[in-house]
């Protein structure tokens, strides 16, 4: 796009009304059209809908088009038939827009469900990072040194690299991991990550 057009970042959450996030998890789409130029920070995001984390997506590729050049390729993608049915499902989310108006389709290519196990010695089968990622963005209660050392860990992506940052030596793993198991278990009960049922 030749334009000077200022680019929005896509980081890494993606919100979803629950029916969009459905259809991804079924399969059905493989793709999310923002309007204008966005720029995704990071092949991973993390899936919301619901107020839940529900899945890891994995970006395959993104690409700008003008709203009137979306074709049966992006109807398809969005899990749809025509490209009739793709500006009518654009206007119902945006209103109506402009056919000259620039828009970003962002297509995944995997899908990962989120849906942890109780066992926290695992970290309930999540990342450590991405437990933390999530912890900063719900609406839990945490003290400032809980907040700041999420914040290192999501920086740093490494529980040992945080421990020798905070507290001035990998031996201190152990504080990293308390807060990671408390905000776990705080994050099930408020039902942001839903919990695997056993059986």
């Amino acid at each position: 796009m030749s334009e000077d057009v200022k680019p929005k970042f896509l980081g890494r959450h993606l919100m979803l009304k629950e029916r969009y996030a459905q259809a991804i998890l079924s399969g059905k789409k493989k793709a999310t059209i923002r309007l204008g130029v966005v720029k995704p920070k990071s092949r991973e995001v993390l899936l919301h809908a619901g107020g839940r984390v529900v899945a890891k997506l994995y970006i395959k590729k993104f690409y700008h088009k003008r709203l009137k050049e979306l074709d049966v390729q992006e109807a398809r993608l969005e899990g749809l038939s025509s490209v009739r049915e793709l500006r009518k499902e654009l206007a119902r989310i945006y209103g109506r827009l402009d056919p000259n108006t620039l828009v970003t389709v962002v297509v995944f290519d995997g899908v990962e469900r989120i849906k942890a196990a109780s066992d926290e010695s695992r970290w309930g089968g999540l990342n450590p990072v991405d437990i933390a990622r999530i912890s900063l963005r719900a609406d839990l209660e945490l003290s400032e040194e809980e907040k700041r050392v999420l914040e290192t860990l999501v920086r740093t992506r490494s529980i040992r690299q945080t421990a020798y940052l905070l507290y001035g030596g990998i031996e201190k793993r152990r504080l990293v991991r308390r807060v990671l198991r408390k905000v776990l278990r705080m994050l099930f009960e408020k039902g942001i990550i839903e919990q695997e049922s056993k059986g």
